[in-house]
């Protein structure tokens, strides 16, 4: 039985790797997997999921208005996979759900929970809400402690605490804190 995974975590928390090593297996049976990446986020090429050990793969991209359903019917595989899943929109987190339902095929769908102010996103906040699993992806803080938030920076280091919800970047924009830490630096004590 099919059904909708969500693995959530912070920055650095290994989701895009966990990806390419889930497509990997499904690969290595003989299966096919269709991948799919936000197409705002360029960090590995447009259409490229990457990880920070190295590993990478071509990804079908998707943007505000596409639709998940259509493109998976049209092409079904054994899986799919949505990196960078918190750019999904509710709706195509809607479409996913009915690739599980209608096409019985498994969907995993990889991302962060919460932005740089500890907000959820949209993608984010629909698959914490219909997911049939979810499961959180661990990140460490400096301190040891499990990272939960992501922490803007400025080129300087300095905490980010205005601006839009998405702006790409990876380590030269944001830091994994446990919460502590990320409320320390946001108040500035």
């Amino acid at each position: 039985m099919a059904q909708l995974y969500f693995y959530y975590g912070a920055m650095n928390a290994g989701k895009s790797t966990t990806l390419l090593q889930a497509s990997f297996n499904y690969r290595e049976r003989g299966m096919t997997t269709m991948l799919w990446t936000a197409a705002v986020d360029d960090r590995s090429g447009q259409g490229r999921i990457g990880s920070r050990i190295g590993l990478e793969a071509d990804a079908h991209m998707f943007g505000p208005d596409t639709d998940l359903f259509a493109a998976v019917a049209a092409a079904p595989a054994n899986c799919v996979l949505v990196d960078e899943a918190q750019f999904l929109t509710a709706a195509q987190v809607n479409q996913l759900a009915r690739v599980v339902d209608r096409l019985d095929l498994p969907v995993l769908a990889y991302g962060l929970r919460t932005d740089f102010v500890g907000a959820l996103f949209p993608g984010s906040e629909r698959l914490l809400a219909i997911a049939d699993k979810l499961i959180e992806l661990k990140a460490v803080c400096h301190c040891g402690r499990k990272a939960t938030m992501n922490l803007r920076v400025d080129a300087s280091g300095a905490a980010v605490t205005l601006g839009a919800q998405t702006e790409i970047g990876g380590n030269d924009r944001y830091v994994a804190l446990c919460r502590r830490h990320w409320a320390e630096a946001v108040t500035g004590g």
